[in-house]
């Protein structure tokens, strides 16, 4: 994969795939700690400690439409190439967090990428999920609430036209502003 948001945008989907009703991503990056973290936290069906440890396998997965699974081990190895680490966290019934850290200043470390369109994907793709998204830089803060912002539209749909360009436009002006 050519940059971060396009591993995010993958690990999501797998949480929608694993039942996910509600998709958090929070992105720290930490300038003065010279760190960038991720983490993707879903309230999907789980898995047990051992499919846990097969998860960074890339010759496991639980699909049946090809016998590799290379998301996961691909953005623990994209971790470990610029001084970083994943983690990956989960129980039965209880989710799963993923959590990659990288050292920011690597030459190795990934582009973070667009953002923007990886959101409005997820969101326009999936009105029916709940995504939490928070993005800190230095100080500066943008975050997005899909809760929040279907109380506020009642029966309108997230990808109902107007809505979905409006919601990229709020999306991009946020990252916008804080540089990314």
């Amino acid at each position: 994969m050519q940059d971060l948001s396009l591993h995010i945008l993958d690990i999501a989907e797998n949480s929608l795939a694993a039942g996910a009703r509600r998709v958090e991503i929070r992105i720290e990056e930490d300038m003065q700690a010279d760190r960038v973290t991720i983490e993707i936290v879903d309230d999907g069906c789980g898995m047990d400690e051992e499919m846990v440890k097969r998860a960074l396998d890339p010759f496991f997965t639980t699909k049946t439409v090809r016998r590799v699974g290379l998301g996961l081990p691909l953005l623990a190895e994209a971790c470990r190439m610029s001084n970083g680490q994943l983690c990956l966290q989960s129980c039965p019934g209880g989710g799963t967090t993923v959590r990659a850290t990288f050292q920011r200043s690597h030459i190795d470390r990934k582009p973070l990428g667009n953002m923007g369109d990886t959101l409005v994907t997820l969101i326009v793709g999936h009105p029916e999920v709940d995504l939490f998204y928070e993005h800190r830089k230095d100080g500066a803060h943008f975050s997005l609430d899909t809760r929040e912002i279907k109380a506020e539209l009642g029966n309108v749909p997230l990808n109902a036209p107007q809505i979905a360009s409006a919601l990229r436009a709020s999306i991009f002006s946020g990252l916008g502003e804080l540089g990314v």
